[in-house]
This record gives C-alpha cells, structure tokens and sequence, in this order.
C-alpha cells in the first residue's frame, strides 16, 4: 500500500502528538520533522525518521506530501502557514478567532498560487465544534448555539498569572458553570456570553513572603483574562502544583436550542461534547485526519486554502465510499 508522506513542523506538544497520531494510522508515514532546535538536542520517539532544520524544508520538496504545521497561532503560524503553503500541502490549527477571516484569504492566495491545498484552522475549536455549530443552525433554524468550554487547563490565563509579580508558577483551568448548562439543556434560550457560562480556576505558588492579598487583587482585576469573571484563588505549594496540576485537559460542549412545530411549542436539544485527558493529543489527531483529506484533494486538483466547512467528512477515513456505506452509514 502506498503511503501519504508526512512532515511535523514544530516539535513541541502538538508536534508530538502529531508523531504519535500517525503511528495509529496504516496509510500515512512520517518522513521528517522540522525545527528551530538544533537537530542532535531533538530526542524524537520514531525510527528513521530525519530531523532536519525548518529553513532546510524547501529541500524536501517532492517528498513530502502534507506538512502538519504545528506552530502557535501568535506568532509562529502567520509565519510559517504562507511560507509552508508556498511549498507544500498544508494542515494547521491557527485558533485567533478574529484573524482567521485574514489568515484564511492571504493561505488562500499563495496556495492557489502554487496549486497546494492547505486546511487552515483544524482542531476541535475552531474545527469539530464549528461543524457542530452549523449543523445545529440548519436544523434548529429557531434556536440559538451555546459553546461551552472546559473543564480545561487555559495555557494563556496561566502564562498570564505567572506574570504576575511575586508569582513562582500558575495553571488555571476553565469551568462551565453548571447553573448556565442546566438552563440551556433545559430548553431556555438565555442571552449568555463568556463570563455568564464560566468560572476560572487558579492554582498559585507564589514566592516566599509575597503578598497574597494583592497578588490575588491583581488575578481578579486583570483586563480581558479575569475581570468580570468569577474566579476562585487556591495558594498550594509548588510540590502539589507537579504532582496534580500538570497535565492538559481539556474540553467542552457545543449545545443548540431549538423550537419546532406549528406554534414551536416542542423544544430540541443538539448537543456535541468533548471530555480529553490529553488537550493536543485529541488537536493532533485530527489534524492527522484532516491531512488525508488534504491530500485527496490536491490529487483531485482542488487547491487554495479550505476550512472544515469546505472538506467531506468521509475524506478524513481510509476508506471507499462503498465500505462508509456499508459499514458507518
């Protein structure tokens, strides 16, 4: 059987994932990973497998026929996503939401450009739960979306408390809160933003003889990460900060209410959820099944940038139309 050849660029823990995902995939291979790193400070866990510097992927031009760019969405992929599509087949997880109509038109351009296919913004969100989202509008056109995230560990909310004078080390995790879940699951159609539908949960160490009280102060006060939300402070030693609080959850829950029927007096729920253990473990793997999809249709000459939205769910499979018939259908 002849396989879809693969390339990581970025080897942290989304490139990671991403190496172990094709592992659980008979038709897909990994060629090489590239990095900023020096190659011999990369401890790779695949055999024959080459690492190679991210300026020297030009060279690899031929050989690879999807690269799963593996980047942040800050600063690293508004870089390396029209550098890459320039080049190659491309699949990222850019996930600033109000940049991707920008980013969508400008990976468009140079992918047409150069005849490649590159899916933008790949992931659960943006990705699965936007799916999940269009299909409850166009079933339940009365009725609203509520997105709920969490339980989750939110990288940007702990990076920020680290900031934060006095503070050694920080996670804070996203909570759905449960009073907001029931009233939607329960038919009400509430207008809820963000702050309505979630806590923060913040787990500090902080350094000897900080100051807690303003420490604290300044967690709760913090423009447009924790100012207007409701948010619990825990001060816990930085031994029980490794032992329970290192891991990636994450999660969450797409619902839409609906009304149907002569006088829309029955209520309709849709709902999709996500309970992870590993937050870029599960972004990995579906960046790995959005690469088939991305390869078959380059080879059927569909180029430019494509979102969820634009991609058959049955190109994400290793399988003919006939078997999905038969056996998923």
């Amino acid at each position: 059987m002849e396989k879809i050849r693969l390339g990581i660029v970025g080897y942290g823990n989304l490139g990671k994932g991403v190496e172990a995902a094709i592992k659980q995939n008979d038709d897909l291979e990994l060629v090489a990973i590239f990095s900023r790193r020096p190659e011999n400070s990369l401890k790779i866990n695949s055999d024959c497998v080459e690492v190679v510097q991210a300026n020297q992927a030009k060279d690899f031009k031929g050989r690879i026929d999807v690269m799963l760019l593996c980047g942040g969405s800050a600063t690293d992929l508004p870089v390396q996503g029209p550098e890459f599509s320039a080049f190659f087949n491309t699949v990222d997880s850019f996930d600033t939401h109000t940049r991707i109509p920008e980013y969508f038109s400008r990976m468009d351009e140079i992918a047409r450009k150069s005849g490649k296919t590159s899916a933008i913004s790949i992931g659960w969100d943006p990705g699965l739960f936007s799916l999940n989202r269009v299909l409850g509008q166009a079933v339940l056109p009365e009725g609203k979306d509520y997105t709920f995230w969490g339980k989750g560990v939110s990288q940007g909310h702990s990076d920020a408390i680290r900031q934060i004078e006095g503070v050694r080390d920080a996670i804070q995790y996203t909570i759905p809160l449960s009073t907001a879940v029931e009233r939607v699951r329960s038919g009400e159609t509430p207008d809820l933003d963000t702050a309505d539908k979630h806590l923060r949960e913040c787990y500090v160490v902080v350094e000897e003889g900080a100051d807690k009280d303003r420490i604290r102060n300044d967690i709760k006060t913090m423009p447009n990460y924790f100012a207007g939300y409701e948010t619990c402070i825990n001060f816990i030693a930085e031994k029980e900060l490794r032992e329970k609080h290192s891991g990636m959850p994450h999660g969450g829950f797409v619902i839409r209410s609906g009304k149907t029927g002569k006088n829309k007096e029955n209520n309709q729920i849709m709902e999709f959820s996500l309970k992870l253990d590993s937050n870029p473990e599960f972004t990995s793997s579906v960046l790995v099944a959005y690469a088939r999809a991305v390869y078959r249709l380059n080879k059927e000459g569909q180029t430019g940038a494509k979102t969820v939205f634009d991609i058959p769910i049955s190109y994400l499979l290793n399988q003919s139309q006939k078997s999905l018939i038969k056996e998923i259908l």
